[in-house]
């Protein structure tokens, strides 16, 4: 679907609507150029724009299929630049990706999204209500989109710190369940591990595009990269630290399952320790032998009795000491 096609003119947006056969043209001035949003088109609409701006191919197949890695990638005079778009959904726990696929040249602008990806019609709204940056060309757009997209991994990270603090606290309550905590981390660092994926390969492209390497990009433009870079550089390793954090939590986890089990075991050893002596001294008197002088002792059964309670009470004592029981 072809979301919005315009042509901007020394920084302002030209009015009245305009026809994508006409956009090529359109955008040829010398402080011009086109900006065209798709979202989800289908092949001969995507068609359409390769035929008029004369995209690459290979570029296109990648903005047909999605599901791409992170990447920018040089075609002749136009630049192709794959970003992940991450979103929270808190009801779930997990982190939903999207696409945005840009084509980046002299005089045009065409962005792919896919999936639950950052709408681009506030970024729109914001870039036309700066002239001064929009005249930078293409550039400025191109900058605008990569903010955008980064800003938004700023609560999806909020959403799983939240949920490593929670589970940090469930491991060392009193009240848990290790099976339940147990899943919960692994789900918790597959999320931090897929979102590493989706951020983790962005850093080069834009550390490029911050080193003005590419002349699509306006050397006023370069310092915004430049801020947006460390900006995911920082948020890169956020996530490297969530997933060390997942690390030692899910170890702290089975280590306290661990102790709980030696426990469960100590108690259940001291209870059949206790059991033991009664059942030994029974299984002695099972025996029925008649020359056994305590037999025909009047007080022998109470005697008995007693010391079978004598005993495993000092047994249960002595357990309770040392905290098996």
């Amino acid at each position: 679907m072809i979301v919005d096609c315009a042509v901007y003119d020394g920084g302002r947006r030209r009015t009245g609507s305009l026809d994508l056969h006409d956009a090529f043209k359109a955008g040829r001035g010398e402080d011009a150029f086109v900006w065209i949003g798709l979202y989800e088109p289908t092949p001969d609409e995507l068609d359409s724009v390769t035929r008029e701006f004369e995209l690459h191919e290979l570029a296109v197949e990648d903005a047909i299929k999605a599901h791409q890695r992170p990447k920018l990638e040089i075609y002749g005079d136009s630049l192709f630049l794959v970003l992940k778009t991450a979103r929270y959904v808190d009801s779930e726990e997990v982190v939903e990706l999207g696409e945005i696929l840009v084509f980046l040249g002299h005089h045009f602008v065409v962005t792919v999204r896919h999936g639950p990806a950052t709408d681009l019609g506030d970024v729109r709204g914001k870039v036309e209500g700066d002239s001064d940056r929009l005249a930078q060309g293409p550039g400025a757009v191109l900058h605008a989109i990569v903010d955008r997209v980064i800003d938004d991994y700023g609560p999806a990270i909020e959403g799983l710190q939240n949920d490593i603090e929670e589970v940090e606290e469930q491991v060392f309550s009193p009240e848990r369940s290790a099976g339940r905590i147990t899943e919960r981390i692994y789900k918790i660092k597959r999320e931090v591990l897929e979102f590493i994926r989706a951020t983790a390969p962005l850093v080069d492209p834009v550390a490029r595009l911050a080193a003005g390497r590419h002349d699509q990009i306006h050397p006023e433009s370069r310092a915004y990269f430049r801020d947006v870079n460390d900006h995911l550089i920082r948020m890169h390793g956020q996530l490297e630290g969530f997933r060390d954090l997942l690390t030692s939590v899910l170890e702290a986890n089975l280590t306290q399952v661990s102790v709980r089990q030696n426990e469960d075991m100590r108690k259940i050893a001291a209870w059949v320790a206790m059991a033991a002596v009664p059942t030994m001294i029974a299984g002695i008197y099972g025996m029925n032998f008649d020359h056994m002088p305590e037999l025909r002792w009047i007080y022998g059964y109470p005697a008995v009795l007693a010391l079978m309670a004598f005993v495993c009470g000092s047994m249960f004592r002595g357990f309770k000491r040392n905290g098996w029981l």
